[in-house]
């Protein structure tokens, strides 16, 4: 039980940031005193009185407005907060009115509960963990009661989490194949099912790294047409973009893309026809690119 005092009536004027009063009338008797949109029935003998006019709320017989706090709630600055940022935290406590009473952030035992908040300073400075996802996470204040709040960490960076980051990998697949870090298997060099593929590659194509699924290329003959060669390469994504690229010279020269040529697919096999495949040799190498 709480209890905030009103200024005593009197004579004089009444004001505040909002209003002011000034009595028209007023008797010993406990008489009306009007002005504007407010009206004091005045009480001879008694502690209080009766105000009304505008929001104001007034208790007839009591000192002062009295309330009941019936719990604590707590709010945050930004939700979501970016993963490596601070969010401040607020607390308030809860009335039986349904309003609210604002508490020092110093008076409340912060803490966290669940959730990637590496912590929360006594001034309710909650600190953001680094994550591969946005992940929820859970604060709690107490002031007299206990109340917890939800606040969101965003993903920003999509490789910057722990011992997986600056990799070149995505976080969130390599916790996927992999678990948490750390994991010897998840780096980006790592072959983890023997095929020949390393698990950036893998990524990049978009393979499983654990099912020794395999990215394929074969270069065959055109029924025909001596001077052309088919360039056939599986599996191929709707979300990768793929460039077919050869050179004359295994060393010294770099791969170009072919000037001459057409594609035609089916299903998650593409064919792509060089239209000069003649020469005593020809290198080819397919370009993947993940948007």
């Amino acid at each position: 039980m709480a209890l905030a005092l009103c200024p005593a009536l009197g004579l004089a004027a009444r004001s505040s940031a909002n209003y002011s009063i000034t009595p028209e009338i007023q008797d010993t008797a406990g008489a009306q005193s009007t002005a504007g949109v407010y009206r004091i029935d005045n009480s001879v003998g008694a502690i209080g009185a009766l105000n009304t006019g505008g929001g104001d709320v007034g208790k007839n017989g009591y000192i002062g407005q009295l309330y009941e706090i019936t719990g604590l709630a707590l709010s945050a600055q930004a939700d979501p907060v970016n993963e490596g940022a601070s969010d401040q935290l607020s607390a308030s406590q809860t009335l039986d009115d349904a309003t609210f009473l604002s508490v020092p952030s110093t008076s409340v035992s912060w803490s966290v509960l669940n959730g990637p908040l590496t912590g929360i300073n006594t001034n309710g400075l909650a600190t953001a963990g680094t994550v591969y996802q946005d992940t929820l996470a859970t604060a709690q204040g107490v002031f007299g009661f206990t109340a917890t709040l939800p606040v969101t960490v965003k993903n920003v960076s999509t490789d910057d989490f722990g011992s997986y980051a600056g990799d070149g990998i995505d976080d969130a697949w390599q916790v996927q194949y992999f678990g948490q870090p750390p994991n010897a298997l998840a780096g980006p060099n790592a072959d983890a099912d023997g095929t020949g593929q390393t698990n950036l590659f893998k990524y990049v194509a978009g393979l499983n790294p654990l099912d020794g699924s395999r990215f394929i290329l074969q270069i065959a003959f055109v029924n025909g047409q001596p001077g052309q060669k088919n360039i056939v390469f599986s599996p191929r994504l709707v979300d990768r973009m793929y460039t077919v690229k050869a050179k004359l010279s295994i060393t010294g020269v770099s791969y170009t893309a072919l000037p001459n040529s057409s594609f035609s697919d089916n299903g998650q096999e593409r064919t792509v026809t060089d239209f000069d495949g003649s020469g005593a040799a020809k290198f080819y190498e397919v370009e993947i690119t993940k948007p």
